[in-house]
Order: C-alpha cells, then structure tokens, then sequence
C-alpha cells in the first residue's frame, strides 16, 4: 500500500553530491570563523572528558584491554567526525556492542574481532554507496527498543563481578550460566570493592543530579582511584589486571586471513555491521531533533565503514555513533564536525600526558560507569509504554528482549522485523471495513455549494495529508516530507482522513516532529483521525498541550482563529 504525503513543497531526486558530500565540508563551505572554532574546541573537550572513561569501561566490559577502547575513540572518533554525513555525531566504543564483542573474542580471539570488523566495514561502506542507508529506518521501533534494553541488562550483569569483587576464575558468557555462576561465588565478595562501587555509583548519580554539567563519570572515577590509592585497599585495578596504558597508537597491522577465516568471521561481521548501522544512525536522528539539521544517512554509513577498519588496523575495536557523547556534544555548543574531530585529539593528547595513572583506576568504578550506562540505556519509559499500548507492540518487543538476553542478537532482530510484518499484515486485514446499506455509486454533488463555502486558510497555515498506511516501513519517506517544512507556520494541521492505520514506529516520527514544531511556536493539529489512529497517538504521547485534535482541517483552522481549543 502506497503512503504518502501532500503538501506546499516537492523536491527532486538528490545528486551524488547531496548524498555523499561529508559534513564537515559543509560546514567549512559555509564559512568557519574563530567563535566557531572555539565553540567546537569547548565542545569538543567537553566530550572527551566524558569519553575518557566510558572509552575504558566499555572495552574492559567487551572483554578486552583498556587501551582499546582509547585507539577506538581516537582513529574511529575522528574518521566518523571528519567523513560523516551528521554535524554532531560522536563516535567511539559503545555500550551496544559490549555483548557482540565479548562473545566474538570469547570464540575467535581478538584475531576474530578484528577480520570481522574489517569485514563488517566493508559491508557498511558497500551499503552506503548503494544508498540502503533509509532501510535501516524500516527497523520497527519496538525491536530497537527490545535489543537495546536486552543489552542493558546483559552489560550490568557482566559486571556484577567487578561490581562486587568476586574471585571467578571463568565467567561464563551466557547470561543464565553468568547468574549462576555468580550466585556460586557470592561468598567470595569484597567488602572494599563493593563500598568503591556504591561510592561510584552514588557520586555520578548525585552529580547528575545537583551538578548536571560537571563531569560526573570522570570525577567518580578519579576520587575512587585517588582513594583506593590513598588508603592501600587490596582491589583490582586496570595496572593490576592489565598493566600499564600505552601512551601512542601502535602500528597499523591486520592478522593473516585466508577463505575459510573469512567465510567463519562473516556472521560475525553481519552482525556487527548491522547493529553499527542502527545506532549510528539512531544517533544522528538524536541530533537531528536536538538541533533540526538533516544528516546524511548513506554518506553516514560510509564514514563508519571507514572508521571500523581503521580503528581495528590501529588496535581497537568496533566504533559507532555513541547517543549519549553525541547529545553531549550538542549541547556543549557544538557548531559542526571539528568538535568531534577535536574531542578524538584530546583523548589522544590524554594518552600521550597522563596514560600511566590509568593504571591506578579501580575496575570497580569502571564497573559502576557502566551500570549507569546500563541503566541510561534501558529507555525504560518507551519500554513501559509500548507495553500499554497494543498486544502487537508488546509481543514484538517481548520477543526482541528476550531473545536478545538468550539467545543472540541477530536472531533477536530477525524475529523482531518480522513479527513487525506480520502484526502489520494483521493490522492492516483489520482495518479493512465493509459498508452496509451504501450506494455503489454516490451521488454528484458540487465541490462548493452555497451553504457550504471553503476556509481560507491564509498564509499562515500549513495543511498537509497523509495517505495510506502509515508505519514503519514508511516513516522514513513521510519522516523526510515533514522535516523538510520550510518557515515554520503559526498552524499546522496533519491531517488523517486517508490513513486506515499508524503504528507505534509512525507516532514516535510525529512525536519528534510535534516537539519540533512546539520549540519554533507553531500550534499543532491533527485532523479527522479515526479512533483505533487516535488510541494509537495518545499512547504514545501525542496529546495537549503538545498536539490538538480536531474532526475536520476547517474546524482545527476555526479553533486556532478564535484561540479555543477543541477538547
């Protein structure tokens, strides 16, 4: 079924330039003056101090040494700053891949990781060029938020060990053999790790709280490094574990490879090169609403191909846009992709300055950075609503949860998209309606009659119609229409008339887009919606005072002239 929308504005198929031109060239096009660059360099520290230990956490989670997730933020973070098709996109060592990695490196070694990096990075960047870049948003959106709070509670109980200092010689990298093994070892917890971890915990969520813009995740670190030290507490630490943090990246270099590597690492590189897909352009779509500028999503996904085989050739790991660093940068000021490119220099300049105090990090408070980015990812108000909103929704992003924290991500996925089709499939069988008692030919009647005279709009007034069934398979197309709204009018109706069906993919687009609107003061209507398309905007917080409903375009134009509004 074809969707679409209509409207004042139409546009032409766009070059290759549109499509792949970075961002970063834009930005210098437009002219770059020093108040730009010293918002980008303000910006741009800010990020790396938040980056710093989340670079270290997230790659001792996954499995592997600090420095790592260090390389990663440095080459990774800059490629993806200097080629990517987003202005404020960060990118570096995410909290979303700590499942994938760790089973990787469990199998196949860090060799492994690194052919299916590489691998995976051919597979972004050939995706790219194809322009498959708008498919990825077919993702439902109940699947998105199914993996990623399976992730979130996969990565708190990886490091339930450091958390709280059990001896464990081998952990297994299941989760229901990981609690059991767990549970069979609690009598071996550290009374100081465990007081290192709450003190960690505590201080980033009381900073966050009293001070939201000092650096919680750093200061935590830093004060629970400075005690342990201070008071000689017996805990594990990163010189403990892994000895010292080097202080330059290595040369590049990639492992032997033949056919049959290649053809075992290819699952793995799928895997990887799908769920980088997701969250790097998820991200660029945080930024995109936080700012109202447009990425690039092809040119996007090129520059992450080229950063993951970068940032494995330089010893690191997989590297994606992070939501978190990325909302970070835009709301330290950030003016394009110089901060993201200079947040990358920093760390590096951290490496070459301080690299040797690392090692006096307790892997406790890592331990406690991650439970809080755990935590920050479960999106646990989108979870409880989608819950409540239909049995269709629920069932796919039960399914996706649970297959992820069982099974594995790529399957979770896969069944995730297509329960999505079928409970499509079934929405749209419901929304067929017969008509009893209807003329099969109706009646002529004129298009203006004298009692019935057309509403004059004016020039304020922006009306536009969606057709068809909107869900997620066409949230990209009418997602571009409505974001291409030029000057922002005093009202704009939406109106549903021709639209049988939205599902909860649909309304999270229309969410964006009304916040949107509320920010540059344009009033919001949506017209003529038939009840199960209500039901399904309400639940999902399209309601006043954010969205106004009206039966007809001419009584939402009505009330908005005599400033009542329609209950």
């Amino acid at each position: 079924m074809d969707t679409s929308v209509t409207g004042r504005s139409a546009r032409g198929r766009p070059s290759w330039a549109d499509l792949f031109t970075p961002k970063l060239v834009t930005v210098l096009r437009e002219g770059y003056r020093w108040n730009d660059l010293r918002a980008d360099t303000v910006a741009g520290l800010t990020v790396a101090i938040v980056a710093l230990p989340l670079s270290m956490a997230i790659a001792i989670g996954s499995g592997l040494s600090p420095e790592k997730g260090l390389f990663t933020a440095v080459v990774g973070g800059f490629l993806i700053s200097a080629l990517g098709g987003s202005r404020y996109q960060i990118g570096g060592p995410a909290g979303a891949f700590i499942v994938l990695i760790a089973t990787i490196v469990e199998q196949r070694g860090y060799d492994g990781l690194v052919l299916a990096t590489a691998m995976a990075g051919l597979i972004m960047m050939a995706a790219g060029f194809l322009r498959l870049g708008t498919y990825i948003k077919y993702i439902p959106f109940p699947v998105t938020v199914g993996f990623t709070a399976g992730i979130a509670v996969i990565i708190f109980a990886s490091q339930i060990k450091d958390l709280l200092g059990l001896n464990l010689a081998h952990e297994p990298a299941a989760l229901l053999p990981k609690l059991a093994a767990l549970g069979s070892h609690i009598g071996t917890l550290n009374p100081a790790t465990l007081a290192i971890s709450i003190l960690s915990i505590a201080l980033i969520v009381g900073l966050r709280r009293w001070r939201p813009t000092w650096p919680g995740m750093l200061i935590a670190v830093g004060v629970t490094s400075v005690l342990a030290w201070a008071l000689g507490l017996d805990i594990a630490t990163i010189g403990s574990r892994f000895g010292e943090v080097p202080r330059t990246l290595p040369a590049p270099h990639l492992p032997a490879f033949d056919i049959a590597k290649l053809q075992a690492a290819l699952p793995d590189a799928i895997s990887i090169a799908l769920l980088g897909a997701i969250e790097s352009l998820l991200s660029a779509v945080v930024a995109d609403g936080m700012t109202g500028r447009r990425h690039r999503s092809n040119c996007e996904l090129v520059a992450q191909g080229a950063a993951n085989i970068a940032a494995v050739t330089f010893g690191g790991m997989c590297v994606t846009g992070t939501i978190a660093r990325t909302a970070t940068n835009v709301r330290a000021g950030a003016h394009g992709p110089v901060s993201g490119m200079l947040h990358a220099v920093f760390v590096l300049l951290f490496m070459l300055v301080a690299a040797p105090l690392a090692a006096y990090i307790p892997l406790a408070s890592l331990g406690g950075v991650l439970a809080i980015v755990s935590w920050n990812m479960a999106e646990k108000a989108e979870f409880a609503a989608l819950l409540r909103s239909s049995w269709g929704d629920a069932a796919v992003l039960l399914a996706t949860f649970l297959l992820t924290i069982l099974v594995d991500l790529t399957t979770a996925i896969a069944v995730g998209v297509t329960l999505g089709a079928f409970l499509f499939l079934h929405r749209m069988a419901e929304a067929v309606e017969i008509e009893t008692g209807a003329p099969l030919i109706r009646d002529d009647v004129a298009d203006v009659s004298d009692t019935e005279q057309p509403v004059d709009l004016g020039n304020d007034v922006m009306v536009y119609r969606i057709s068809g069934a909107f869900f997620f398979g066409a949230t990209a197309a009418v997602g571009t229409v409505l974001d291409r709204v030029g000057a922002s009018p005093k009202l704009f109706v939406l109106d549903f008339a021709d639209v049988p069906l939205v599902d909860s993919t649909a309304a999270r687009t229309l969410e964006g887009f009304a916040h949107k609107l509320t920010r540059s003061g344009t009033k919001l209507y949506f017209t003529s919606a038939n009840r199960n398309v209500r039901r399904t905007l309400l639940a999902a917080g399209l309601r006043t005072p954010l969205v106004h409903y009206a039966a007809q375009i001419e009584d939402a134009v009505a009330s908005y002239r005599s400033g009542k509004t329609i209950k």
